[in-house]
């Protein structure tokens, strides 16, 4: 480790040659952008794209797709990256981009049938999640909602789910169960969820409008076996409440409440404790900031240290680690004006994505190609390090925002709801776990690693050569256990692999023959 300072110009060289040839993996590590819009500009290339992440970068793909969004997206990965199954609330497409079989039709009534035949998308954030199936490799269930025009203040008045059995039509998929009504009341728009504390059930969250009433439905592999509803101890929330999310780590819960007028908004960040065992909520936090612009946008930093909230102008940081929450409030960026291609294309703060490498990114209010992104979350105040309009992408955005809960989270261990065993992506709490690599011997230098990291903790994969010399470093994110590299730069001959995580190590030997 000593010369490591002599080969640092060396690593970076070869990690920004080599990120590029890495490929996405995991079920959190694709992200969906364009609507159907003409092109206006030689900067906008397709009307399509797609953002794909490993741990530490983010690789911009233009293509050619049938399906659109608006703010709503949901979709999901295998365990490999590819992606098998994305929705904009109207239909559900399959691995090659088209309809799923038997999944057109989402959400029934009159807002879904005038946006989905005139528009790209359901235009409320957070309205669809799709979960894998707990127990049944081969299923996957989408919770979904839609507004309904006839509740005065009301966004939906169910919780619709459908089931997909991803083995059916030649291993596309189809759609086995569709539009079933989960539970009826008038509902804000948005919902999250979070890994019960025994690793493989999931909490449901969604919100019952006008009320400080919180809807939890806890999914088993017996389907739904239990829809209860808690009262927060807060004021009403109504009409809408912004992202809903959970922390990383699954200890926390928050949701951007705001009201108001033109020119005179209140915004309310509502952070709890979250019980994965119970599913309870608790110790509500109400931090209230006066603000000129409404906004929806929230997200908490990797670590679950820092909550970030945004109005359209504004971006703010919290530290939810500290025992006087509301004083540790930052301004971390305001929006500089910027708008492209045209002064309606203006890169505001809208909506945040916390993507698998571990970076925040932020969708404007109106259309745009390009994206602001949060560079170290983890870090505080300006150190964060805002980038606006940072990532340029070949095509039109608008509001468009992917739903991805932590699908890696392992169980709480030793809590009385610890009780399976090898439920899959199992996580120690303080240790390194089943590190593997293949192809050993390697020959042309593309490798693939398995592992478990400790719970909610980043790694380091690190080469070494055998005279002790780092050849080689990439990050690994909390929430990925497998990763490509390629290494085709190395010589023939024996090398030490080494994942660090905290204190934790673990090794393995890896033969490159040439």
């Amino acid at each position: 480790m000593s010369n490591l300072k002599i080969f640092v110009f060396i690593l970076a060289t070869l990690l920004f040659i080599y990120s590029k040839r890495s490929v996405a993996q995991g079920l959190n590590h694709t992200f969906l952008l364009g609507y159907d819009i003409a092109l206006f500009d030689t900067s906008v290339t397709s009307t399509k794209a797609r953002l794909n992440f490993d741990s530490s970068s983010v690789t911009v793909i233009p293509e050619t797709r049938k399906l659109a969004f608006e703010a709503a997206q949901a979709n999901i990965s295998d365990e490999n990256g590819n992606l098998l199954i994305s929705t904009n609330g109207c239909w559900i497409a399959d691995a090659s981009g088209d309809t799923m079989q038997n999944g057109s039709g989402l959400n029934p009534g009159p807002f879904a049938t005038s946006w989905c035949s005139s528009q790209s998308g359901i235009p409320d954030l957070y309205s669809s999640v799709i979960l894998p199936y707990p127990g049944d490799s081969t299923k996957y269930i989408l919770f979904h909602q839609t507004a309904n025009y006839s509740i005065p203040n009301a966004y939906s008045s169910e919780l619709f789910y459908s089931i997909i059995d991803i083995t059916m039509n030649g291993g596309l998929g189809a759609v086995t169960q569709k539009n079933i009504v989960a539970f009826n009341d008038s509902l804000n728009p948005g919902m999250t969820a979070c890994k019960h504390a025994n690793g493989r059930d999931w909490w449901v969250v969604i919100f019952k409008d006008n009320s400080d009433v919180i809807y939890k439905i806890l999914l088993t592999p017996y389907g739904i076996t239990s829809i209860t509803t808690q009262h927060l101890g807060m004021p009403p929330h109504s009409n809408y409440n912004g992202q809903p999310q959970f922390s990383p780590d699954g200890t926390k819960f928050a949701y951007h409440h705001r009201f108001g007028v033109a020119n005179s908004f209140t915004h309310e960040i509502r952070l709890f404790n979250f019980d994965r065992c119970t599913g309870m909520l608790t110790n509500g936090n109400l931090m209230s900031f006066a603000d000129s612009i409404t906004g929806f946008g929230l997200s908490f930093s990797p670590n679950s240290k820092y909550l970030y909230f945004s109005t359209f102008t504004k971006i703010f940081q919290l530290n939810t680690d500290t025992t006087n929450i509301p004083a540790s409030k930052q301004l971390v960026a305001t929006y500089d004006g910027y708008c492209y291609p045209d002064i309606g294309s203006c890169t505001d703060f809208w909506i945040m994505y916390l993507a698998a490498n571990g970076k925040i990114y932020i969708s404007s209010g109106s259309s745009t190609i390009d994206l602001n992104y949060i560079n170290s979350p983890d870090s505080s105040g300006l150190m964060c390090d805002v980038q606006q309009h940072g990532l340029r992408t070949p095509c039109y955005i608008f509001r468009s925002n992917v739903n991805h809960p932590n699908y890696y989270l392992g169980p709480v261990i030793g809590s009385v709801c610890d009780t399976l065993v090898h439920v899959g992506l199992q996580q120690h709490e303080n240790e390194v776990q089943n590190f593997k690599l293949s192809p050993n011997p390697s020959k042309d230098g593309v490798i693939k690693i398995i592992y478990l990291l400790p719970q909610n903790k980043q790694g380091i994969f690190e080469v070494y050569d055998l005279n002790g010399k780092i050849v080689y470093t990439n990050t690994l994110s909390p929430w990925s256990s497998l990763q490509y590299f390629n290494l085709s730069f190395l010589e023939s001959g024996l090398y030490q692999c080494v994942i660090r995580s905290g204190s934790s190590i673990s090794t393995q030997k890896l033969m490159v023959v040439k």
